[in-house]
């Protein structure tokens, strides 16, 4: 009998440490799609009087079918225009192209319970003559609501926008494919459900070992 009693209690500590075990790993879910967006691109050359290839830049999207509810999204950045090349860089991070004392810059796609947040890097080309914008690049996100909650990876995008003149506007419009690249940690148990599954196995061995006894002296 007194081998019985320590296989059951065996069985109560093997229980107890597979729940423990259990739910002590935690696993990525990964989310890949892409989408196309009707977009406007807005400058605000005011945001440095005194040197007017230094702006600010919103880019706004908008897609009715986008995967997750993430039909639209804001992005926010800083840019330099180059008149020698008629290239701009954009960047959510002023200190990457040259800016001080201005706070860093943020992207949203949002449209329901689902949401992302990043923070954008890019660069264009304008083609006065022909009357077109291509541009390209990544947004690193950095975190998000619902499915997306503590959501990690990038977003990459190219860009393609018709100019309405010769010079650089202060908007325009055209659209942008973006390619998802999500990874999102699984949920894992509040400590207090450990506490509970540890106790709950300790019952679990204890009535083992009871009833045991109960056998032995009947």
């Amino acid at each position: 009998m007194r081998k019985g009693k320590r296989l059951l209690a065996l069985e109560g500590a093997t229980l107890t440490a597979a729940l423990i075990t259990g739910t002590s790993v935690a696993q990525a879910a990964s989310f890949d799609f892409s989408e196309t967006y009707d977009t406007r691109v807005t400058i605000d050359p005011s945001f440095r009087p005194d040197n007017q290839n230094l702006f600010r830049v919103t880019v706004t999207g908008e897609s009715a079918d986008a995967p997750f509810g993430l039909t639209n999204f804001v992005s926010d950045t800083y840019g330099q225009f180059n008149p020698n090349t008629n290239t701009a860089t954009f960047d959510a991070n002023p200190a990457a192209i040259g800016i001080e004392g201005e706070p860093i810059l943020s992207d949203r796609y949002f449209g329901g319970r689902n949401e992302l947040f990043g923070r954008a890097s890019d660069m264009a080309e304008f083609n006065f003559e022909q009357g077109t914008v291509m541009g390209a690049g990544t947004i690193a996100l950095t975190g998000g609501e619902g499915v997306f909650e503590n959501a990690t990876g990038t977003i990459d995008f190219t860009q393609n926008d018709t100019l309405p003149g010769s010079e650089l506007p202060q908007s325009f419009e055209g659209e942008a494919r973006l390619d998802y690249r999500v990874q999102t940690p699984q949920p894992v148990p509040e400590p207090g459900t450990n506490a509970m599954l540890v106790a709950s196995a300790g019952i679990i061995g204890f009535g083992f070992l009871k009833r045991s006894r109960r056998r032995k002296s009947t």
